[in-house]
């Protein structure tokens, strides 16, 4: 697992430790934490503010956008861009949350930074409706198709038990940087949409995986490739109907953002400001007892940051 070296004087304000930080009925995530000056934070959670600025503080406190990413290098930023439907459904990540992303990653001095999906509905009007394609543009970013099968090439999975390979997109394969930023929502199959479940975005064929153990195909694809960075979008979240909605009537304004390298450990705090234990949700267990990342935030370090 990944460790940065923690910035700490830079973030003191506003982080608590120590007592359980309640997050109302959505669940106390981050109870019995402490702060250790010797060992960066295995996870921030932050709550109460807009997507940019809970990015921000977020970032800072994982030690700066520095951290991830060096000047020179290939970016690639992966949300949700699968539905043609607007921001206010919350069935795509954040428009706002992805500009702010892009942005810092080419002020920390990135080369290129491109954005993608393997999109549900047609692409080209996800792109647009989500206003994703917009704000990649606006922050000086990239954002390419992945709605053709000659993008993606051909990995193997090892480690998977009923997903041994796949066919992934060249970007990924390419880039020296990956942050996965998935929205948080209801799903009809998945249980849950979170930051393992968003990397089927960047395969070609995903019907094998419904066909032979959707939660264990998604454990599986996630040994092949951890991403360096999973900023989970929770500021508006899709509380039924997911994955795709449909009405506002489905969404729940929570204001919360969650970031960690670990996919499992981002999971598992999504699932609890969602209301649901990471028991619930099978992919989750399965990870963490393939051990690709820790459900259990009881014994990790988390900053938990309130605007």
């Amino acid at each position: 697992m990944k460790r940065r070296q923690f910035i700490r004087n830079s973030v003191t304000a506003g982080i608590y430790t120590g007592a359980a930080l309640s997050f109302g009925k959505y669940g106390r995530i981050l109870a019995n934490t402490a702060m250790n000056d010797e060992i960066p934070y295995d996870l921030v959670a932050v709550t109460g503010g807009e997507p940019a600025q809970m990015y921000q503080r977020a970032i800072n406190a994982m030690g700066g956008i520095s951290q991830y990413v060096k000047k020179g290098q290939t970016v690639v930023v992966k949300p949700n861009i699968g539905w043609d439907v607007i921001p206010e459904k919350a069935a795509n990540t954040n428009p706002h949350l992805v500009k702010a992303i892009v942005k810092s990653c080419l002020e920390a001095g990135a080369k290129e930074v491109y954005a993608f999906d393997h999109t549900c509905d047609e692409w080209n009007k996800c792109y647009k409706n989500s206003k994703i394609e917009e704000s990649v543009k606006e922050a000086g970013g990239k954002i390419v198709p992945g709605n053709t099968e000659r993008y993606y090439e051909p990995v193997e999975i090892p480690q998977g038990k009923r997903l041994t390979s796949a066919k992934v997109h060249e970007l990924i394969l390419e880039s020296d940087v990956f942050i996965n930023v998935p929205i948080l929502k209801n799903h009809g199959s998945a249980t849950l949409t979170i930051a393992m479940k968003n990397l089927m975005g960047i395969v070609w064929d995903r019907g094998f995986w419904h066909r032979n153990d959707l939660h264990q195909c998604i454990a599986d694809f996630s040994t092949w490739r951890q991403p360096d960075l999973n900023i989970i979008d929770a500021y508006n979240v899709m509380m039924k109907n997911g994955p795709r909605g449909v009405s506002e009537a489905d969404v729940a304004k929570m204001k919360f953002l969650v970031m960690s390298d670990d996919m499992v450990a981002a999971d598992a705090a999504a699932a609890k400001i969602f209301g649901m234990k990471p028991a619930d949700v099978p992919y989750i267990s399965h990870a963490h007892d393939m051990g690709i990342g820790n459900k259990n935030l009881e014994n990790q370090n988390i900053a938990r940051i309130k605007i």
